[in-house]
């Protein structure tokens, strides 16, 4: 469907709204077409080489924003999974998402897609990454906060030297958590996380992004479609073992500023604290986000992946709703089919 006309006559997209920490969640439910491919994986090239006009459609002005972010629902190839997902932003489609994870788990609940159990329900969900597993707070029938287990997480390297524009050498790591991030403390670029704009912490994510991608190859034990730099990760630095909380800002997909602690980052930041000996198993902290929400997130068990010491890591939240829709398309709509102004 890539650069093809949309089939506007029988277009009839139904999806429900939600948000994480004010990041949205546009879970698409029905309207979306079935996707060949024997593993999700298949099934995420496959929306992104033959229906990647419906991700602008829905992600895009008039009907979505640079913000928007999406899941759809697709058939899971493991056995132990009760829903798959892909994952849509502005810029494409991501291996993992936290935010958006634990508000479907609490959707699963909430419909019935899995039956609730207090006072907490199971709920796995395969993400391109693997396997994600849930648990879902639930009371008087109503399904509450979210916690999930992601895919091992790693530290793939540690204070890697990268040149870029503005500030020479610069020193970060990069850390897996579902996806491949980029940290660093904004301080050590002269910003302040609370007091700099958000226009210039994104300036300086999308700028570093993209220099560490050009600069340190990446590669994931299990697929080499898991193996790309998502985003950069700004802290504030609290990183220290008695730590309990601690700041953080993803840019994201180029430019996209996650209003969320990011569930991924924050995976990633443990497996990086943990393997620096700065947070112990069984340990929680304490993530904020620009909106002021929060994950709390553990280390909880040690595991391997491929060569690297990695980490079973636990991050807990809470999703709301905002709405559901209908998304059509008009024939003579020469604006429709999306677009993006910043």
């Amino acid at each position: 469907m890539d650069g093809k006309p949309l089939a506007i006559d029988s277009l009839s997209i139904s999806t429900v709204e939600m948000h994480t920490g004010g990041e949205p969640v546009r879970i698409v439910t029905a309207g979306y077409p079935d996707l060949p491919g024997s593993t999700l994986l298949e099934k995420r090239r496959a929306a992104r080489d033959h229906h990647d006009a419906l991700r602008r459609l829905l992600m895009f002005e008039p009907r979505g924003h640079a913000e928007m972010y999406g899941a759809v629902l697709v058939e899971p190839d493991h056995p132990e999974a009760d829903l798959a997902v892909l994952f849509l932003h502005n810029e494409g489609y991501s291996t993992m998402c936290g935010h958006a994870v634990i508000a479907l788990g609490r959707w699963a609940v909430d419909t019935g897609r899995v039956a609730a159990r207090e006072p907490e329900t199971p709920v796995n969900i395969q993400c391109p990454c693997g396997l994600v597993r849930t648990s879902v707070t639930v009371e008087n029938g109503r399904a509450g906060a979210v916690r999930f287990r992601s895919v091992p997480a790693f530290a793939f390297a540690r204070d890697a030297m990268v040149d870029t524009r503005d500030w020479g050498p610069l020193q970060l790591d990069i850390g897996y958590g579902g996806a491949f991030y980029a940290v660093l403390p904004a301080q050590s670029i002269g910003l302040d996380l609370e007091a700099a704009s958000v226009r210039a912490l994104t300036d300086a994510g999308e700028a570093i992004t993209e220099a560490a991608a050009a600069q340190i190859p990446l590669s994931h034990p299990d697929d080499p479609d898991l193996a790309f730099l998502y985003g950069t990760i700004f802290t504030d630095g609290r990183d220290a073992f008695e730590a309990a909380e601690t700041r953080n800002l993803c840019i994201f997909a180029g430019r996209q500023v996650d209003r969320s602690p990011t569930g991924s980052g924050v995976t990633a930041r443990v497996a990086l604290q943990w393997t620096r000996g700065q947070l112990a198993l069984g340990q929680t902290r304490s993530f904020e986000s620009i909106t002021g929400a929060r994950f709390a997130a553990t280390a909880v068990e040690e595991t391997t992946a491929g060569r690297h010491r990695a980490v079973i890591v636990e991050v807990s939240g809470k999703a709301h709703y905002s709405g559901e829709a209908r998304f059509t398309l008009e024939p003579d709509d020469p604006l429709g089919e999306g677009f993006l102004l910043r």
